[in-house]
């Protein structure tokens, strides 16, 4: 059995403060955030460092209005690497050496370069969130978690939910969420587990039944990338461990130029056709997969796999199915069987995204 630990990790890692109940509570967060911030583009030449204190990293950024912000951990981090200066040794010393640092970083080593900011105010005053290329193509949260509230609903109520446990529905609470936002980033998970799709010859010949979910993740600042998964999966345990998970598809889209816009044309579309709660292009998709004769096995498998991977997905399959290889479908099958040998987490689920991909040759 395939297991996914991506919202498992979210939920044992955020605090409190990063943890939302619905889908409405999350964009209220992530719309105020992004009503607070602002994106410029400056001269690194016109940035300054100057210390706000004695004490370790007590610094803040002017630009050219000579106004101070106070970087993030994570902005001081991009400012850093932007100058050409290890964070980590900076974070070891007092605030006057470090403005010193990257001043003289700043301003006289390499060439001048544009760099874009990203500024939040609030009632204690202006922070520096990131520091990027002039070209980061920003997809604030706010954008996406309105189209999944839009899309979806609230998260708590209708067909697409925060996932149960164990497949019965639980009261959404902070303990047991799947919807995460903060100041960097944002991690949402939902399912529809009422409506489970039948899968025709899931196993020896024998129909079986699966719950879809996804992920949507995104960072404003550079810590990740725009990125949906799609998957099926058996069930969800309360320390939020996708169970049973088959045909994992997922895209990523990195915050270059052009990201809003294929956020829009790669991912909405996506988005949209899962918002009608149908299984028809699933059910489609596998039945093509199923009914996809493959001439030359060895042939197919040699294209796309190392010798050892196939030779390993023709022994899953037979395992299990009591016989060889024979469709596409097969082939996705044997591995999905392989996955659920493999001992590292990040390994299966780059082999379940194969499978994904494998499905997609059928559509």
């Amino acid at each position: 059995m395939t297991t996914i630990n991506t919202a498992s990790r979210q939920w044992a890692t955020r605090p409190p403060e990063e943890r939302f109940t619905s889908l409405t509570d999350l964009h209220e967060a992530m719309a105020a955030s992004r009503h607070r911030s602002r994106s410029v583009v400056v001269s690194n030449r016109k940035l300054a460092v100057i210390p706000y204190g004695d004490q370790i990293n007590e610094i803040a950024v002017t630009g050219p209005n000579g106004h101070p912000s106070h970087p993030s951990h994570w902005a001081f981090g991009q400012l850093s690497a932007r100058a050409g200066a290890p964070a980590g040794f900076l974070r070891t010393l007092p605030a006057p050496i470090v403005a010193d640092v990257l001043n003289y970083k700043l301003r006289f080593v390499g060439d001048p370069e544009d760099v874009g900011v990203l500024l939040s105010r609030d009632e204690t005053g202006v922070a520096l969130r990131a520091v990027t290329g002039p070209q980061y193509g920003r997809i604030f949260n706010a954008e996406i978690t309105n189209v999944l509230l839009t899309r979806f609903g609230d998260g708590i109520t209708g067909q697409w939910k925060v996932p149960g446990e164990f497949g019965r529905d639980v009261k959404v609470t902070k303990q047991n969420t799947t919807l995460y936002g903060s100041d960097r980033d944002m991690f949402v998970f939902l399912a529809d587990e009422h409506n489970r799709i039948e899968v025709p010859n899931r196993r020896d010949g024998q129909p079986g039944t699966l719950s879809r979910g996804f992920f949507v993740w995104n960072s404003e600042v550079g810590a990740a990338t725009v990125g949906i998964a799609f998957f099926l999966f058996d069930y969800v345990c309360s320390n939020r461990i996708v169970w049973g998970a088959e045909q994992y598809i997922e895209r990523r889209i990195r915050h270059t130029a052009s990201a809003p816009d294929r956020w829009i044309e790669a991912c909405l579309p996506v988005l949209n056709s899962y918002s009608e709660a149908s299984a028809k292009p699933i059910v489609a998709m596998i039945e093509a997969a199923q009914q996809h004769k493959l001439d030359d096995v060895k042939d197919f498998l040699a294209k796309r796999f190392t010798p050892g991977l196939a030779k390993e997905i023709s022994a899953a399959y037979e395992t299990d199915e009591g016989r060889p290889i024979e469709t596409l479908y097969d082939v996705v099958t044997g591995l999905t069987a392989h996955a659920r040998t493999v001992p590292y987490q990040a390994d299966r689920v780059d082999l379940e995204r194969q499978a994904g991909q494998l499905l997609d040759l059928a559509a």
